[in-house]
């Protein structure tokens, strides 16, 4: 279970040491992602009735970013800044490492806070239950491939770190557990998660390469975000037909 415990490390502030053997994390990653999207889900379902869909929305997000440290947004906002500026590549990298957030940093945030609040709102008791799990797994699963098949942009920080050691069998591993958790709980409406989540890694992966030559920890965490978004939206599409033994 060292692995286990490493992702939790990893993706949480519950206390847990990630520990040397990275490999070892990155299969776990959409199982505790899973874990988290259930948190989420419980908080949403326990104050909608009292409280509102919207309400509830807001308030079960940021009790995931209370969990998670807001790890994911930072990156997603530490990318758009990095990535809208019209600076050279050695000067992205530069604010990629800047804790401080510009204009298009806090225009991501907020954008990105509002569609999740938007999209958890709209779904039933359910729902949420199948949705969120399945959003924060296929999201952590999607980082994962990310690693494995592009080049990290600098020889340190936590993308570098994390790409060393995934292999293929490390990377399939992790999306086939991204994969069983969304294909569990969305049934055939996993195909248009999956594409979607495909499509939103391939264009943040491409748009890295293109702007700071590879992959970085913040780039991964944007992925992320993307990912649970782009899967969110999907599900409320769905209508009824997520959770599948409900349709």
């Amino acid at each position: 279970m060292k692995g286990f415990r490493a992702a939790v490390g990893l993706l949480t502030r519950v206390p847990s040491r990630p520990g040397p053997d990275t490999e070892k994390a990155i299969p776990w990653l959409p199982v505790v992602g899973g874990i988290v999207g259930v948190v989420v889900a419980f908080v949403y379902i326990a104050l909608r009735g009292s409280v509102g869909p919207a309400a509830a929305a807001t308030v079960a997000i940021g009790a995931g970013a209370l969990v998670t440290g807001g790890f994911h947004e930072d990156g997603l906002a530490d990318t758009a800044d990095a990535f809208g500026a019209d600076v050279s590549r050695e000067r992205r990298l530069e604010i990629l490492k800047d804790p401080h957030h510009g204009t298009f940093g806090v225009l991501a945030l907020v954008v990105g806070i509002v569609a999740r609040i938007a999209a958890v709102s709209a779904l039933g008791r359910w729902e949420a239950l199948a949705a969120l799990p399945a959003a924060h797994a296929l999201s952590r699963a999607a980082p994962a491939q990310q690693m494995w098949l592009l080049p990290s942009a600098t020889p340190d920080g936590l993308g570098a770190r994390y790409s060393e050691p995934v292999g293929r069998r490390v990377a399939l591993t992790a999306g086939a557990a991204g994969l069983g958790a969304t294909v569990a709980l969305l049934g055939l409406w996993s195909v248009p998660a999956v594409a979607v989540a495909i499509l939103a890694a391939s264009a943040m992966g491409w748009l890295a390469l293109r702007k700071i030559g590879g992959i970085t920890g913040d780039v991964l965490g944007a992925t992320q975000q993307l990912v649970e978004i782009g899967v969110l939206f999907v599900c409320v599409s769905a209508g009824p037909g997520v959770p599948w033994w409900r349709g």
